[in-house]
């Protein structure tokens, strides 16, 4: 667990290259928004996270069938899961717009991304 990087990773850097794309700021991991989010347009109150398809929990039924050695993934996975859920309900209290977007989206489909993001954003603009 301790090789495991929590900023800059593979995910992230292909996420922010997509928000590059956009004609907004952004900033990284800012500290002072609730859940630290890996990206965030402040002025607009958009938070983004970038998740990791294993560790929170994408299709997590079938990940406990066939990947899961023990009951401790079990668990952390279903804690990342539940700190995901009240994180996005915390935001959105706050009146910000919650962006989630899945590792396999990323990678395969950035110009959806790209798209839901842009989408969002022209929303407040």
């Amino acid at each position: 667990m301790s090789r495991i990087k929590s900023e800059n990773t593979k995910l992230e850097l292909l996420g922010f290259d997509i928000l590059k794309r956009t004609p907004f700021r952004f900033r990284k991991h800012p500290s002072h928004i609730y859940g630290r989010p890996d990206a965030a347009l402040k002025r607009l109150k958009i938070a983004i996270f970038f998740d990791s398809d294993f560790w929170h929990g994408y299709d997590y039924k079938k990940s406990l069938k066939q990947r899961l050695p023990n009951d401790f993934w079990v668990e952390k996975i279903a804690r990342n899961i539940k700190r995901d859920t009240e994180v996005t309900s915390k935001l959105k209290k706050e009146g910000w717009i919650v962006i989630r977007l899945w590792e396999h989206e990323i990678e395969k489909q950035p110009e959806a991304c790209l798209r839901q993001i842009i989408k969002t954003t022209n929303t407040f603009c």
